[in-house]
């Protein structure tokens, strides 16, 4: 049985994005805190920026070792680690805010690797300011997998009515396209399969999307995607047992998926399975990252630099990542503040 309240490490991500603000409004909801046990992992002084901005009454609470002693009631408690310049403001692109979003993200993973945290729930990073900073990753998700030492991972989006997994993410389309390979397309629906297995769907109903228009159309788009980078894929899968459907048109699969016909789409490209999740709802959307040897959840957004530091951004992305983490730790109860 689990711990009924795991710890769990929040990362701020980029200082000068919205991070600070969406994690002092998150932590504000009575509900967080009675699932799980949060512990930001920042830097103290931009969550102390958001609340004076915010005005919750919370206090920030600079703790050194986040194993120790109990949550402090109206308290949000930050391993402080302390890596960005106070001369750092809110909504600017800056390489050392880059940088200590890197940091923040390594200490997050060490401490899960360590045992010392039960999931991960991250806060946006800005990619532009991560490559200033020297660290040129395209994202989180590489990110993750690299301080993890996994090769086997995928991004899978969800929300209330739609999940989508991604065989490619970051990359130009042409590069996507020409990279993509059947073992590749395979492995995915393969981490789907088990993800939505491990989540209580005994046998989860996976739908293939195609690459061209109308699947090719026998031929006739594109130069041939389907049949060589596709099909075998999910061949292979069908062999095993797995319930695989496709390649289906990208312009009917996730109106299927919504209505109930799939439990998860397999999308080819990052804009291919991006773009219907946020169509369907901005701030319920909710990134996971399969294959990590924890669970890492995300808000499905950016740093939005350009309301950072007012106080409008909202937290219900982050919250619901945050509830999703601990209910792949196990069951938890969804309440209302």
């Amino acid at each position: 049985m689990r711990n009924p309240r795991p710890k769990m490490a929040i990362t701020m991500g980029d200082p000068a994005g919205i991070g600070p603000e969406i994690i002092v409004k998150a932590l504000a909801h009575p509900n967080i805190h009675a699932i799980c046990d949060p512990v930001v992992i920042g830097d103290a002084k931009f969550l102390e920026r958001a609340e004076k901005i915010l005005g919750t009454g919370l206090r920030i609470q600079r703790v050194d070792d986040i194993s120790a002693g109990k949550p402090l009631e109206g308290a949000i408690n930050c391993l402080d680690l302390n890596v960005a310049p106070e001369t750092l403001n809110f909504g600017e692109l800056s390489g050392l805010a880059g940088h200590a979003a890197f940091e923040f993200i390594r200490c997050a993973v060490e401490l899960a690797l360590q045992g010392k945290v039960q999931a991960i729930c991250t806060a946006p990073l800005n990619k532009a300011s991560l490559h200033l900073g020297g660290h040129p990753y395209p994202g989180h998700t590489e990110l993750l997998a690299e301080f993890s030492g996994v090769r086997d991972y995928a991004m899978m989006l969800s929300s209330p009515q739609l999940k989508v997994i991604h065989a490619t993410t970051h990359q130009g389309l042409v590069d996507a396209i020409e990279t993509l390979r059947p073992e590749r397309v395979y492995r995915v629906i393969r981490l789907a399969h088990e993800a939505l297995f491990a989540s209580g769907i005994p046998s989860p109903r996976i739908a293939v999307c195609a690459i061209n228009p109308h699947s090719g159309e026998q031929g006739l788009f594109g130069r041939g995607e389907e049949e060589e980078k596709i099909i075998p894929a999910i061949t292979r899968a069908t062999q095993e047992g797995m319930s695989v459907d496709g390649p289906v048109p990208a312009d009917t699969v996730f109106y299927k998926a919504i209505q109930g016909e799939y439990d998860i789409v397999v999308a080819m490209y990052h804009d291919q399975g991006h773009i219907p999740v946020k169509l369907l709802g901005f701030e319920a959307g909710v990134n996971i990252t399969l294959g990590l040897p924890f669970i890492r959840t995300s808000v499905d957004h950016g740093t939005a630099f350009d309301i950072a530091g007012k106080g409008l951004a909202d937290e219900s992305s982050l919250v619901e990542a945050i509830i999703q983490a601990v209910e792949m730790l196990g069951p938890v109860a969804r309440t209302t503040d």
